[in-house]
């Protein structure tokens, strides 16, 4: 799994994956021009949207409806160091059987990008320099 990263100038970049493409910015009082979201926000966004996979697939698979599941996910900042300190999934499922509330949590919680935040990865970071980039 890869995405490409391209400066766009300013704070602002695109990212892409398999031929869709995302921007990234920061609001104007950030020095941004707002087109697009910011990285922490993209965090809450992979987070929900795979916890709201992980809910479909469970109604799903017991033929119950939902067309109706909506996520919301909220977090707040940290410091020392600078970070996502607290996240909150709420999963909303109108209608929804009582006995499968359980199943659901269970399902959301198995998620890939939840299990990898309650799992900190390690994570490489290295700067290349290719000597093409600075034939002029």
């Amino acid at each position: 799994m890869e995405v490409t990263i391209q400066h766009l100038g300013d704070v602002k970049f695109e990212a892409s994956a398999r031929g869709h493409r995302v921007i990234c910015d920061q609001p104007s009082n950030n020095g941004g021009s707002d087109t697009g979201m910011t990285p922490p926000e993209y965090l809450l966004v992979s987070l929900g949207t795979c916890a709201g996979f992980y809910a479909a697939q469970y109604m799903k698979a017991r033929s119950l409806p939902h067309r109706s599941l909506e996520v919301k996910v909220s977090a707040d900042k940290a410091t020392l160091p600078t970070r996502l300190g607290q996240f909150r999934i709420e999963i909303i499922v109108p209608g929804l059987d009582p006995q499968h509330q359980a199943g659901v949590l269970r399902a959301v919680k198995a998620c890939l990008i939840h299990n990898t935040l309650i799992h900190a990865p390690a994570i490489e970071t290295v700067v290349s320099t290719p000597l093409e980039a600075y034939a002029g």
